[in-house]
């Protein structure tokens, strides 16, 4: 077996209107790294992965990023709440759900039909909580 020696992984994400897509993973607490026309590198807990102005339907709505929250209802109603603002009219978000694999988990589409599985995993250390207010990760 090759050894790559890896110490990354990002995953590309696609986006049908780049610039609403950026704002809207910004508005859910990523962070901008880098950008330019056609790319930018968003940091999210310390997880990085780069979101294009490239869209294929198909790819978009199969395409899914699992994020391990500590309040998936919490999450749910803030996620609400901006979509209700209306600055991203194809966003949707479903109330929590418990999973068999044992996440209580809040999911969200992205304005292009990305889906966010935001997972919350009680008595696991390795959990984050997804702050909308402030624009951070805590």
């Amino acid at each position: 077996m090759i050894n790559l020696h890896a110490s990354d992984l990002r995953p590309f994400i696609p986006s049908q209107d780049f610039a609403l897509s950026k704002d809207f993973y910004l508005a859910l607490g990523c962070e901008l790294e880098w950008s330019d026309d056609n790319l930018a590198l968003l940091n999210l807990a310390g997880s990085r992965f780069y979101l294009q102005r490239y869209y294929i339907k198909e790819w978009a709505e199969n395409s899914m990023l699992h994020i391990s929250v500590q309040d998936a209802a919490n999450c749910f109603a803030d996620i609400t709440k901006l979509i209700e603002s209306g600055h991203f009219p194809s966003a949707r978000v479903a109330p929590p759900k418990q999973e068999s694999y044992g996440a209580l988990v809040t999911y969200v589409w992205d304005p292009s039909g990305v889906l966010l599985h935001l997972a919350q995993w009680d008595g696991i250390n390795h959990s984050f909580r997804l702050t909308l207010n402030d624009n951070c990760i805590t």
